[in-house]
């Protein structure tokens, strides 16, 4: 089983290189990343969260009767925002930065070119909660977390929280 990585790890500030094999082991990989990401109740979870530095990423939001489902899986390798418009606050929290949650602005619309696991091009256009985590999930893939989003008084309410906390389990 693949482990998250948590801030305040380096390896979170990486920045994530293209993938160029789309062979078994990408496969396997992947695989591994979907599981953990439902173990710990994710919706996205990218792959230098599980301390591999490529540009790869998962997202499944939950359904109508808040299941996550393998059909709705999006397997994103090499992402590239195309466009993007609009503007939405959304409250996000983070694998990587466990029990913290913050309204971050983020676009509403994005259109994204990516390749499947087998390397096939692919475009989405998402919006709202979607696009959210498309960009959260690409921000990782460029060494950003969400929390380098907040206001600077936002900031130092999450680093005075997260040194106060640093004994307990969820902030190592």
């Amino acid at each position: 089983m693949l482990e998250v990585i948590t801030y305040p790890s380096p390896l979170l500030r990486q920045i994530s290189k293209p993938i160029e094999k789309f062979d078994e082991d990408l496969h396997k990989f992947l695989d591994g990343m979907y599981e953990v990401m439902l173990q710990k109740n994710g919706v996205g979870i990218s792959a230098i969260q599980v301390a591999k530095p490529i540009r790869a990423l998962l997202i499944c939001l939950p359904n109508e009767e808040g299941k996550q489902v393998k059909e709705d899986l999006i397997e994103v390798i090499n992402p590239e925002i195309l466009e993007k418009s609009g503007e939405i606050f959304f409250s996000e929290g983070c694998l990587s930065v466990p029990d913290f949650y913050a309204d971050v602005k983020r676009f509403q619309k994005v259109k994204v070119a990516y390749q499947d696991r087998f390397g096939n091009p692919k475009e989405i256009e998402a919006q709202d909660y979607l696009a959210v985590v498309f960009q959260h999930e690409i921000d990782h893939l460029n060494g950003v977390l969400f929390i380098d989003k907040l206001s600077i008084l936002k900031r130092k309410k999450f680093e005075k929280a997260f040194k106060q906390n640093k004994n307990c389990k969820a902030w190592v």
